[in-house]
């Protein structure tokens, strides 16, 4: 596996680039013979030190995790844990998805809209909001509870499939008090839903 380790505002020397190198190796190949890439990205969070990670385990799956601790390494070692701990949550399903076929999925247009500001009192409504970025994602066609194992997996807000049983469009997120919603608009009977145990 190809992990990059980089600093944002951050100096990361060698030694720290080999410790997470070989420790994110080992978390992530007990399940996963040829995942594609990781990525450990070190930053400032005020007098923090703040460790992301994404491992690409194939094209379509992705793991995310994050940790802060006073010192770097501390902060890497609980990301690489938490990435783990999602792996290790799903570690049948993971496989059996992994060894599948690629799941079928369409690609759509993908925006990221800046925040609008409050106009001032004397100026009009603002027009529409500015574009920031404008590039393609991909809609996967999924089992519920395989875009839960996905949005779980990814630490997502959200996330948008086509149902396996019926083609269109759902929805699957976080909730305030941890549980997952599921929204489907064509109205299927909708199973309850356990808890995605947020505690990392």
């Amino acid at each position: 596996m190809q992990v990059t380790v980089k600093g944002k505002q951050v100096d990361v020397g060698e030694a720290l680039r080999t410790h997470v190198t070989e420790n994110l190796t080992n978390a992530v190949s007990k399940y996963f013979g040829r995942p594609i890439e990781a990525t450990l990205t070190l930053s400032r969070d005020a007098h923090l030190f703040r460790a992301d990670i994404i491992v690409h385990v194939s094209r379509q799956l992705i793991v995310q995790s994050q940790a802060t601790a006073n010192d770097p390494y501390p902060a890497c070692d609980a990301a690489i844990e938490h990435a783990a701990k999602r792996i290790r949550r799903y570690k049948r399903r993971i496989k059996d998805d992994h060894h599948r076929q690629e799941a079928d999925f369409v690609s759509a247009p993908y925006t990221i809209l800046a925040p609008r500001e409050e106009p001032a009192e004397a100026e009009a409504e603002p027009h529409g909001a500015a574009v920031i970025a404008e590039m393609q994602t991909e809609i996967s066609t999924l089992a519920v509870s395989d875009a839960v194992m996905r949005l779980d997996l990814g630490d997502l807000p959200v996330l948008m499939f086509r149902h396996a049983t019926h083609g269109g469009l759902n929805v699957v997120y976080r909730r305030a008090d941890g549980n997952i919603g599921w929204i489907d608009p064509h109205g299927n009977e909708t199973a309850a839903l356990k808890p995605a145990a947020a505690a990392q």
